[in-house]
């Protein structure tokens, strides 16, 4: 018996790829006309975002007093269907099972989330006001404001999370995880869209830093690269199975500094003015204004 030809491989193997016991898991049925949402096109987004938060910073056009109006229209607009496009694709693909929505439904849904998420820009551009003036009189580095919007990895990653949280409120599916994975590639900063952070936050330098999803920041927090807010393990449901839906991050207080390669783990609570020293690990409740360091921690 010879060796099996090069065809009979590839025909063979197509076949074992082709066995339902081997995709099941992986497969997802595509309707007619029906996408997944598209990486590319949400960076595009983003960046329409970016453009119409910080005019002037982002974006292809010259932007003057006397334009600026004409632009944000135009990006508006533009931000408008892209993201009706692309909440329509995370809608569908999030209705498991489901192959006969009526179409038109699901797309005034996402019409409608598009416009919603669209008229909360002056209040988030407001709140990213407050993000850039924290990290300014944080850092004697910046020469300005401007060097914190056009440069600060710090601030593109808490700009991708304010974004993606404000979709998470309304409760699109996987686009908000997406938008904030893109910041992760890009600056190595991991901000859950869930997790809910106050006014006048700011990140130095960033890498490494990871905020979970039902960690709760107050204002004025400044952090630095390396820290993690990590979610303790809980122990398995009734069935056995991952215990969800279940604030397991810490809760930080206002005006309070996290410094270098901290890791806060579990529901603790960190009081407000309290200041956590580099490389600890801090697995309790820290009082008001107390100061951690390696030789004060449990």
């Amino acid at each position: 018996m010879g060796l099996p030809t090069h065809s009979n491989i590839l025909s063979e193997t197509v076949d074992r790829l082709s066995e339902i016991d081997s995709y099941r898991p992986l497969f997802h049925q595509y309707r007619d006309q029906e996408a997944l949402p598209s990486v590319e096109v949400l960076k595009e987004i983003v960046d329409l975002c970016r453009a119409i938060l910080f005019p002037g910073y982002y974006g292809k056009a010259n932007i003057s007093r006397q334009t600026l109006r004409y632009h944000t229209g135009v990006n508006i607009e533009t931000l408008h269907a892209l993201l009706t496009g692309q909440l329509y694709a995370g809608l569908c693909f999030a209705a498991e099972g489901c192959e006969t929505c009526p179409d038109e439904t699901v797309r005034r849904r996402a019409a409608s989330l598009s416009e919603s998420f669209i008229a909360t820009f002056p209040r988030l551009r407001a709140l990213l006001a407050t993000d850039v003036e924290a990290t300014f009189n944080g850092d004697p580095a910046a020469r300005n404001q401007g060097e914190v919007i056009f440069c600060y990895p710090g601030l593109r990653a808490v700009t991708n999370y304010r974004i993606a949280h404000e979709l998470y409120l309304l409760g699109v599916p996987y686009i908000p995880r997406i938008i904030t994975e893109l910041a992760h590639s890009e600056t190595g900063i991991d901000i859950h869209p869930g997790a809910s952070v106050g006014h006048h936050f700011s990140i130095d330098h960033g890498t490494g830093t990871v905020i979970g999803e039902t960690s709760v920041i107050g204002n004025h927090v400044r952090i630095f690269q390396g820290v993690s807010l990590a979610g303790e393990k809980l122990p398995p449901d009734e069935n056995g199975k991952v215990t969800r839906n279940v604030p397991r991050h810490p809760v930080v207080g206002d005006h309070v500094t996290i410094y270098s390669n901290a890791t806060l783990i579990g529901r603790i609570r960190i009081g407000d003015g309290a200041t956590i020293c580099g490389n600890v690990w801090i697995a309790r409740d820290v009082p008001a204004g107390e100061v951690i360091t390696q030789t004060k921690r449990e």
